[in-house]
């Protein structure tokens, strides 16, 4: 059968890309399946200079899913650059470079860095990073900071496809894909994680350092599913879907609603290997679901 999808400027051997943050930068997960079998792999978030990130405990388990408050730990784009993207199996799979930084001059100095290297196959731009100019409230709470974003890496991306990654964090998530796409992206990726907390009754302290955090799995699979449905019918740009993904069932689904791809995350703490599972059952669960191709399947949900 044949898995590939074409959007944005890509061309996937399969749908199945890995979600930035969970795979680390994919050579860490090298042991546990071949990575020229995924679509794709999302590296995990890069900034200009290296980050130590937030301080320990940063990840808490919670049913159904988990909260993190990693920081963006990550050694800095020019490390990554030397010392990780030519291990990776960039000619045979897409190496998407996720993009953290905290104004818009400095997401346009980052993606000049990443926009003349032949293994980035593609930016993703995370908006839910707090805009220091603005008294740090997310870009992604903002259509008009999203569009100003987007237009700045846009304009330096060398003609690499521009992703931008939605916060469901909002009141209206088509308004903040449309203003992602009228700043020039072109494919739109969501859920990032939805704001959370724990506590500890014995303690009486936050579960987390950083008090709140990330929450991601399969208890934010309905709103990620949700929001991908809605965002899809606010714009014409490709949809990739993310949140809660741990099966070929799930992957499914969300192509039903409108996505062109999805992201596999927090399944890859469960299971190293799952994204690669995933690919495999991929041909016979589309025959279950008698699913002849991905077109046929995309956006084709019946609502009554």
């Amino acid at each position: 059968m044949d898995l590939r999808v074409e959007f944005a400027g890509l061309v996937l051997k399969n749908p199945i890309i890995t979600a930035s943050g969970t795979f680390g930068f994919g050579l860490e997960f090298a042991n546990f399946g071949d990575l020229k079998r995924l679509g794709g792999i999302v590296v995990k978030g890069l900034s200009l200079k290296p980050r130590e990130g937030n301080s320990m405990p940063r990840i808490v388990e919670t049913p159904c899913g988990m909260l993190n408050a990693i920081g963006i730990q990550n050694p800095g784009v020019e490390a990554f650059v030397r010392d990780k993207l030519p291990l990776l199996p960039w000619r045979e799979t897409a190496i998407i470079a996720n993009l953290y930084a905290c104004s818009a001059q400095e997401f346009g100095e980052l993606t000049g860095v990443l926009a003349g290297e032949e293994g980035v196959a593609a930016l993703e731009v995370n908006v839910s990073c707090p805009n220091v100019q603005s008294g740090g409230a997310a870009f992604g709470q903002d259509p008009t900071q999203i569009r100003k974003v987007t237009e700045e890496v846009k304009k330096r991306s060398g003609g690499k496809p521009v992703i931008v990654k939605l916060s469901p964090n909002v009141t209206d998530i088509g308004l903040c894909a449309r203003a992602a796409q009228e700043g020039g992206a072109d494919a739109v990726s969501l859920i990032n994680t939805l704001l959370g907390m724990a506590v500890d009754i014995r303690s009486r302290k936050p579960r987390l350092a950083n008090v709140v955090g990330g929450l991601s799995g399969p208890a934010i699979k309905p709103v990620a599913l949700r929001c991908v449905y809605q965002a899809s019918r606010a714009v014409t740009i490709p949809v990739i879907g993310i949140g809660g993904i741990g099966s070929a069932e799930d992957a499914l689904e969300f192509i039903l609603v409108g996505a062109s791809a999805v992201q596999v995350g927090t399944a890859n703490f469960l299971r190293p290997d799952q994204a690669f599972r995933i690919v495999d059952d991929l041909p016979r669960t589309m025959l279950k679901a008698r699913c002849e191709d991905f077109a046929s399947l995309r956006g084709s949900l019946v609502v009554s």
